[in-house]
This record gives structure tokens, C-alpha cells and sequence, in this order.
């Protein structure tokens, strides 16, 4: 029965065949405003200014985006925007133009690259579109967990706003399992279905412009993931061992950067709720086809269950 339900959602999900190259743009353009192409600035007095991200890291919602961002930052070469911006997913942002886009900019050295981070970019259909009309050589990072752990930490986010905002909450098991089966109505079940979303942004973007960052190993080990990133963007080699170190009271690492440590906040590496073993093998098997399907896209495996 569970096969069946999950076929029916994506078949209703599923996006058109992936053309050969990605697609040029089609249909209206970004709101008129100044052309990101001409990179047009705003300048500060010592030299720094504002320029449209030559990265932006896209998702996905509790994968990891928070440190992926605070570990790239320990790169000379970048300047990264600290709040999550949600201009090519919100309506109400995108239609203010890229001004406004270039407004929310870090100040940067002109050898700087720019970075911002959206995590709802991944799962949102029309963003990848909107990005492409603006910067189709952009490069793009997607940090990604084990579906079914991405599951129980989008749970568990929503779980503690409702906690401290003294608003109910519903117990997992009953956003997980309807009538015995997994609940396809529960809207992070779909934000882990990767190969569905990577599809739309492989119509757009070649796979060589999107860079995978292994969320589980990131929390594991940083280092190796790190330099893989640096790689990607062409960036010196400067991160190295040295700027991590596991916290055994916090349970993960942090960064130490020219004598300064920092962790990330609290809220970050939070216990996930206890699931009934019966409960978890219901989501490994859920995830197992659609897992299959995210690495024949990408073209590499990930150790997810």
C-alpha cells in the first residue's frame, strides 16, 4: 500500500524529462531592474562594496546550510550574507527587484566572493528559473542528509518553536504514520525526496555548477568536506584542521578562526525525539527508491539507510 501511495505522489510531483542541456530561459524575466550582468554596486568609502553572490547555497532545510556558511566563512576570499535572504522564493521580496537583492549583499573586497544562503531554494519550483535569468553560471551548493534523519530534525525544529511559543504539538508518530502507513501529507517527507527537486534545478543548471556537500560527514569529519568545497569554487587552499575542533559538551564540532572560537547556536545539533524502531524501518524503505534515483542524477552514492 505504502508503494502505491508513494507512486501516486510522484507521479503527481513528477517534473518533465530532463532535456539533454539545460533549458534557456523562458517565460518573464526578472522584475526591471539593473541587470546583474553589469554588477552593479554599492560602494563603501574603505574600498568594500555590494555585489550580486557569484554562490548561493540553495539547501536543503536542516541539512546543514548554517554550518556549511559559518566553515566557508573562514575563507578570506568570501564575504557571506548572515541572514537567509528568501528573494527568489518570496513574492513579496522578488517582486522589489535586484536592487533590493544587492541591498541585502555583504560589503566585500572587489576579490571577494559573495555567498548567501536560502535553504528553502532547493524545494521551491520556481527559484531555480529565477536564479538561472539572473546568473546561469552561478555556482550553486546543496548540502544534504540521510532523508530519514532530515525527517526527524525537521521535526524536531518545529517541535521546540511550538515548545517555547507555548503552542501544541503533535506527537511524531502521528505526523509520521496515518492509518498505519507513512503520512505522504506531511510536508518534510516531500523536502526529502531529493531526486524530485534536483530534477527541476538539473533543467536549468549542468550538474558541473552544483556542488553536493555530504551533511553527515560535514557533522562528522568537516575538514575533508571543506576542501572538497574549496575545490569546487576554485578557491586557495586555506582551510585546514586546525579550525576545527570537537566540543564534547555540545557533541560536535566547532571553528576556531585566527584565535577566536565559536560555536554555532544552540538550537543547532538538538536530540531528535525517540521513534519506534517499526517506525524508522517504515521511512528507510520509503526513502530506499527515491534515494536510488537521487544518486543516479548526481552520479555518487551517499551512505544514507
Amino acid at each position: 500500500m505504502a508503494a502505491l501511495l508513494l507512486g501516486l505522489l510522484l507521479f503527481a510531483m513528477q517534473s518533465p524529462p530532463i532535456p539533454s542541456r539545460p533549458m534557456a530561459d523562458e517565460g518573464p524575466p526578472l522584475p526591471p531592474t539593473s541587470s546583474p550582468t553589469n554588477n552593479p554596486t554599492t560602494s563603501h568609502p574603505n574600498g568594500t562594496l555590494q555585489q550580486f553572490p557569484q554562490i548561493i547555497i540553495i539547501g536543503v532545510r536542516k541539512g546543514g546550510t548554517r554550518a556549511l556558511i559559518e566553515m566557508l566563512s573562514l575563507h578570506s576570499a568570501v564575504a557571506a550574507a548572515q541572514n537567509e535572504v528568501h528573494f527568489f522564493d518570496w513574492e513579496s521580496h522578488f517582486e522589489k527587484g535586484l536592487p533590493w537583492y544587492l541591498s541585502q549583499m555583504p560589503y566585500a573586497f572587489p576579490d571577494q566572493l559573495t555567498v548567501e544562503k536560502t535553504p528553502a531554494y532547493f524545494t521551491s519550483s520556481k527559484v531555480p528559473k529565477r536564479i538561472h535569468q539572473m546568473n546561469p553560471d552561478i555556482k550553486l551548493l546543496l548540502i544534504l542528509r540521510d532523508p530519514t534523519e532530515r525527517v526527524l530534525s525537521d521535526y524536531t525544529q518545529v517541535f521546540y518553536n511550538r515548545l517555547q511559543k507555548h503552542k501544541r504539538y503533535q506527537p511524531i508518530e502521528s505526523v509520521l504514520v496515518k492509518d498505519g502507513e507513512i503520512n505522504l501529507g506531511y510536508k518534510a517527507l516531500n523536502r526529502s525526496l531529493y531526486y524530485v527537486h534536483m530534477q527541476n534545478w538539473l533543467k536549468y543548471f549542468p550538474l558541473k555548477n552544483i556542488h553536493v556537500v555530504d551533511g553527515d560527514e560535514l557533522i562528522r569529519d568537516p575538514f575533508p568536506e571543506m576542501k572538497k568545497v574549496e575545490r569546487f569554487l576554485k578557491l586557495d587552499s586555506q582551510i585546514n584542521a586546525s579550525n576545527f575542533y570537537f566540543n564534547k559538551t555540545k557533541g560536535f564540532y566547532c571553528l576556531r578562526d585566527h584565535g577566536r572560537e565559536r560555536c554555532l547556536h544552540d538550537s543547532k545539533g538538538r536530540a531528535h525525539p525517540h521513534v519506534a524502531p517499526a517506525i524508522l524501518q517504515k521511512l528507510y524503505q520509503f526513502f530506499h527508491e527515491p534515494n536510488k534515483k537521487f544518486f543516479e542524477l548526481v552520479g555518487r552514492t551517499f551512505n544514507w539507510k
